[in-house]
């Protein structure tokens, strides 16, 4: 069923709309936070480099423009495609893993806490970037179709992205003045910011722990996508091999 044209088709929709969703959450989240920090007299441009440098908005950004890939794709050459092709499908395992991940992250260790992102949440754009673009991509990795069998070094491809945020964060941090408090720091998460009680020894944890959940969802998404593609194409196999044996054959 998920590899049929009209599952594709209808799925390729649902992807634009996620993917639509997902830009309208972050445009008006931002143009909130922006709003908030001129009417306040922050400074704009530290603001918008700040919520531009959560996890959760560059994974969903990101997720946004390869959906919107995707059907462009599909749409113009994927009609007759078997699976998407390699690169594609290593940016959509990529988002996948990101989505998954941050609505983990958020509903287990940050639900219930104000993060640091220019201005008071807004409720419907919180709940498409922290909830139902990560539970709509968990399913996408269940049902989406044409995906393709990855071979395990792409799992490399999924976790450098987080690697390299890691760092970038961490490097950040210090350097940056918080438009909010006036602290000479700003950590996106509190997790990660060596200035709250624990210090580095509890930020060292929470990326180990944060790392390993990575690499784990990452494994879990390559895992199943070979899943389905070794089943795709052994009923692929089955079926050529039913065609070619001759009908007498059959009768026999």
């Amino acid at each position: 069923m998920t590899r049929s044209p009209a599952w594709a088709t209808v799925w390729t929709v649902l992807r634009l709309a996620m993917a639509a969703a997902i830009v309208a959450a972050i445009s008006a989240q931002l143009a909130k936070s922006v709003g908030t920090a001129i009417e306040l007299g922050r400074d704009v441009t530290t603001t918008i480099a700040n919520f531009l440098s959560f996890f959760t908005i560059l994974s969903n950004a990101s997720t946004a423009v390869v959906l919107a890939w995707i059907a462009l794709w599909y749409f113009t050459k994927g009609r007759t495609a078997k699976a998407e092709p390699t690169g594609l499908a290593v940016a959509l395992a990529s988002v996948s893993a990101y989505m998954i991940i941050t609505g983990i992250v958020y509903n287990t260790l940050l639900r219930n806490i104000e993060l640091p992102q220019g201005s008071a949440p807004i409720p419907w754009s919180n709940e498409v970037l922290h909830l139902i673009g990560p539970i709509f991509l968990l399913v996408d990795v269940f049902v989406g179709p044409l995906r393709r069998a990855l071979p395990w070094r792409s799992l490399w491809a999924i976790v450098a992205f987080p690697i390299v945020w890691v760092g970038y964060t961490m490097i950040r941090g210090p350097l940056v003045t918080n438009p909010v408090s006036g602290d000479p720091f700003w950590y996106p998460y509190p997790f990660l910011n060596p200035n709250n009680p624990g210090g580095w020894p509890s930020v060292i944890v929470y990326v180990i722990g944060i790392a390993a959940a990575i690499v784990a969802v990452g494994a879990f998404v390559v895992w199943w996508g070979r899943r389905r593609g070794a089943a795709a194409a052994g009923a692929s196999d089955d079926a050529g091999a039913t065609a070619s044996v001759p009908a007498s054959a059959v009768s026999d």
